[in-house]
């Protein structure tokens, strides 16, 4: 029963009912659709044809206007009619989060809803926002006193007038520390806290509200590292880094270690750590050397069992004017040259696995007679990395090479007039491999905003850019790159000159125009890497080196500017890293190399993670893992299902049959977590990756090359050095395609065809053999009787019920012809194998994109490949973690 009491509820306002009552006029109307009878058409008993047409064009016309009018009026409002990176939370109630161009339909519809607007000049201050407002007004009362004093205490020294005596001391450059790690760079007094055990990024204020960013206690190879956007990405990434834009990456956590030493040494250096001597001395590795192209491979350790550490890029220093690789110097020449001229090198590798390979290079630097000297560049060369169509255009768009900007002529053949001109390039796939230019640029600040670069179209300016690529000048005309020089990057990061004075030039240049250049701008060094996909017909990668401190207005630019395309470059995280490689049929460090100390790592922290997730579900939603069904009475899954068990794999099941902790374990024994460490070695500060050493791999990552070649060859055609490899606990890292429906996930297992089951066997492989329809049958499947051409209306109505009334056939196969192939599910289809034919794990796997299929990366174990049969050795069965149906597979090494 009601209540009387108005206290009860409160009545509304005159002016709410009366916008309701429009509201619902406005739909009403919105709704309805004119239309005309058809009495004026009809005279008599006759039809007019001209009045009826009319008639029916008006009814079209009110139709499309009403449907028009629906969409506005009754769907959605300005604020919903945005795209998603410009959505604001506030757009609701605040017109100005709205774009220019709808601000008044937003306006007007808020005045129509009497929505309540906010204006933060009459905001009424809440009592916390009052005390933040006071703590202001005091900080600033305190700031102007401290400002005063010290003008003060200035206007009382004696200033020097005299030129003469005027001396402008440069200040002193750091300490060199040769073979010792750097720390990082001292941060601002109110960020110093929030670095104690990780370092950020130079673009870490950029990503903080635009980003996901690991958590605080959990940073990741001790950075505070974009893990995604905050917006949808995933499609969005795709097309940018495939169809249109462009994708870019703040890769400044990757490591860089500075060699410097006699060309002898550093050679002697790089042979010992894996390179091979052919890339020393042939045609390719002559460019290499000469400072034009670069290198990039795996390295290994020196001593033991030369197990692979990291892939890697190396750039040698180019010296003088590049040397032409056709040409080959005569030994006279070659031997008047100094032996004691030092060289320099630059190595980046992946921080996962730096602590390793850092050891490692110092170790056989100090073997190397002379010795080499090695320096740790981590904190001096950032580092940002861009693909897709328009990488190149942005790029250019935000490098503007400094001669250029002087005003001073460039040589055609520079690596400037270069760079200029491949604007219009949309892959930098289509370059020379591994090209690289080395130049200096101007500060990108007195661009910005970038404008978008004039793309000529002509026949004559595409004959220029192939022309170009063919003969490519900078393999002769490349100079020494500075951003070698340490001196060079110091003074491009300290005389950086503050966005203040940005600023105050820009006011006093004239309107629409950038500040004149001035003798004392700064030079930005920068070394540009292009990089090709292991698939051809892919879009290659444009990598940015220049000094650590410079990196951020550099990324600025990059990031406003806008493409001839439309929109702007869209910035990525570690997800959308590891997403494009995934694309590619690529696979990505540290994640899907498990046969390295650094996989292993990332495996033991990920195996974790899917533990905590499956544990905290509630008993009735999770898998059971002794309950999964495997077919033919079988029951369990084969080691943890939530982790990639290389040891289950290599070892084999427990020894005593009646063991099921080994399936059902929840948890990693307390013996093999090893005490944290850091990559400064200091125990006192926590880290994000733990290690384990009793449950370290007892596998070891092959190179790709090589495992392609034992797999080609036989056991006995291998050559010596091959023979001792033990292929029993040896990885090999896959690209798995699925051949029918379904997507693999991350810890599928892997099985090769039955071994031992020629039925089974016989029937997986009746799933990958081709289903041809034959052009002639003797079988004929039922049909329904035609009907004569006179039946009447109601005999056809009858034989037209008894077709959709007929029963479905009594089998759920898909027919394919005559053949009949079963799908998963059906009771005839294939089982998956025993565990003897297992043979790797699937280390990451979705729906790719790129092939419109489910793809996957995953290893194998290539004894157990070689125990199969020969014939139909690639095709594999993949089986996701907690299920018991299988999908057949082809794989690839990658």
């Amino acid at each position: 029963m009601a209540s009387d009491n108005p206290k009860k509820r409160r009545q509304a306002s005159n002016s709410v009912v009366a916008s309701h009552s429009y509201k619902r006029r406005k739909t009403q109307s919105a709704r309805v659709i004119a239309v005309q009878t058809n009495e004026k058409a009809l005279k008599n008993g006759e039809l007019d044809v001209s009045a009826f047409i009319k008639a029916r064009e008006y009814e079209i016309k009110a139709l499309e206007s009403s449907m028009g009018n629906a969409k506005k009026a009754l769907s959605t409002r300005a604020f919903q009619g945005v795209p998603r990176s410009m959505r604001r939370r506030t757009a609701s109630h605040n017109v100005k989060k709205v774009p220019k161009r709808l601000r008044a339909r937003a306006s007007k519809e808020m005045a129509e809803d009497n929505t309540p607007t906010v204006t933060a000049r009459r905001r009424k201050p809440t009592p916390h926002m009052r005390l933040r407002l006071e703590t202001a007004k005091r900080l600033q009362v305190l700031g102007r006193r401290a400002k005063a004093k010290r003008a003060a205490a200035r206007s009382k020294d004696t200033v020097e007038t005299d030129p003469q005596k005027m001396v402008a001391i440069a200040p002193r450059l750091p300490r060199l520390k040769k073979n010792t790690m750097s720390t990082p760079p001292k941060p601002a007094a109110k960020f110093r806290k929030r670095q104690a055990y990780k370092t950020w990024l130079p673009t870490h204020l950029f990503h903080t509200k635009r980003a996901h960013i690991t958590l605080p206690p959990e940073p990741l190879w001790r950075f505070a590292i974009p893990l995604t956007p905050t917006e949808k990405t995933y499609r969005p990434t795709h097309r940018a880094s495939v169809m249109r834009g462009c994708v870019a990456w703040d890769m400044s956590y990757i490591s860089t270690i500075g060699l410097e030493g006699v060309e002898a040494s550093l050679e002697g250096l790089l042979k010992a750590l894996g390179v091979e001597e052919g890339m020393l001395q042939s045609t390719k590795g002559r460019k290499w050397k000469n400072g034009t192209r670069a290198w990039g491979g795996w390295l290994f350790e020196r001593d033991g069992g030369k197990k692979a550490i990291t892939p890697v890029k190396v750039v040698w220093r180019a010296e003088g004017h590049g040397v032409n690789p056709k040409v080959v110097p005569p030994a006279t020449e070659c031997s008047s040259k100094s032996a004691k001229a030092k060289r320099r090198v630059l190595v980046r590798a992946h921080p996962a696995a730096f602590l390793q390979l850092w050891h490692e290079i110092v170790k056989v630097a100090k073997i190397q007679r002379p010795p080499v000297m090695v320096e740790d560049l981590r904190f001096e060369i950032g580092s940002i990395e861009v693909t897709g169509p328009g990488s190149t255009e942005a790029l250019v768009g935000a490098l503007k090479p400094i001669s250029s900007d002087y005003n001073r002529s460039l040589a055609a053949d520079s690596p400037e007039s270069t760079w200029l001109k491949l604007a219009s390039l949309t892959n930098p796939a289509t370059l020379p491999p591994n090209a690289l230019l080395g130049f200096n640029v101007a500060d990108p600040r007195l661009h910005h905003p970038p404008r978008t670069a004039v793309l000529s179209s002509s026949p004559t300016a595409t004959d220029d850019l192939l022309e170009n690529l063919h003969v490519w000048p900078p393999d002769i005309s490349q100079t020494p790159p500075t951003i070698f020089d340490r001196t060079a990057r110091l003074t491009a990061s300290r005389c950086l000159p503050s966005q203040k004075a940005i600023n105050r030039r820009k006011g006093d240049s004239l309107p629409g125009a950038y500040p004149e250049p001035q003798l004392n701008d700064p030079e930005i060094p920068v070394l540009l890497l292009a990089s090709r996909p292991i698939t051809r017909n892919l879009q290659g990668t444009w990598t940015l080196l220049l000094p650590w401190k410079c990196v951020l207005p550099v990324w600025y630019s990059l990031m406003y500017y806008p493409l001839c395309s439309g929109g702007n470059p869209r910035f990525g995280g570690l997800r959308e890293s590891r997403q494009i490689a995934f694309e590619q049929g690529a696979p990505w460090f540290p994640g899907d190399y498990p046969g390295t100390k650094a996989g292993w790592d990332w495996e033991c922290v990920e195996r974790e993670k899917r533990k905590a997730d499956w544990e905290k579900r509630p008993k009735g939603k999770r898998t059971e893992w002794e309950s999964v069904d495997l077919g033919k009475g079988r029951k369990g899954e084969i080691g943890m299902g939530w982790a990639c068990d290389w040891n289950r794999l290599v070892i084999g099941p427990p020894k005593q049959p009646g063991q099921t902790e080994r399936v059902i374990e929840t948890s990693l024994p307390k013996q093999a977590i090893p005490p944290k460490t850091t990559i400064d070695e200091s125990p006192s500060k926590p880290t994000a990756v733990v290690a384990t050493t009793e449950a370290a791999p007892r596998v070891y990552h092959l190179e790709s090359a090589l495992a392609i070649s034992i797999i080609k060859a036989s056991t006995s055609d291998l050559p010596e050095h091959l023979r001792t490899l033990d292929l029993t606990k040896a990885l090999a890292t896959v690209k798995i395609m699925i051949l029918s429906r379904g997507t693999p996930t991350s810890c599928a297992r892997i099985y090769r065809l039955p071994a031992n089951n020629p039925d089974l066997r016989a029937q997986w492989l009746s799933l990958a053999r081709p289903i041809r329809i034959p052009e002639k049958t003797n079988q004929k499947l039922p049909k329904f009787p035609t009907l004569p051409k006179d039946a009447s209306p109601e005999v056809r109505r009858q034989h037209l019920a008894s077709a959709l009334l007929a029963p479905l056939p009594t089998h759920t196969k898909r027919r394919s012809g005559n053949e009949i192939v079963p799908q998963a599910g059906d009771d005839d289809y294939p089982v998956v194998p025993d565990e003897e034919d297992l043979i790797g794990f699937v280390t990451t796997g979705n729906f790719n994109l790129g092939e419109g299929r489910g793809t996957g990366i995953g290893c194998l174990v290539l004894g157990r490949v070689l125990e199969g049969k020969v014939r139909e050795r690639a095709l594999c069965i993949v089986r996701e973690a907690g299920q018991g149906i299988g999908r057949l597979g082809r794989w690839e090494i990658v």
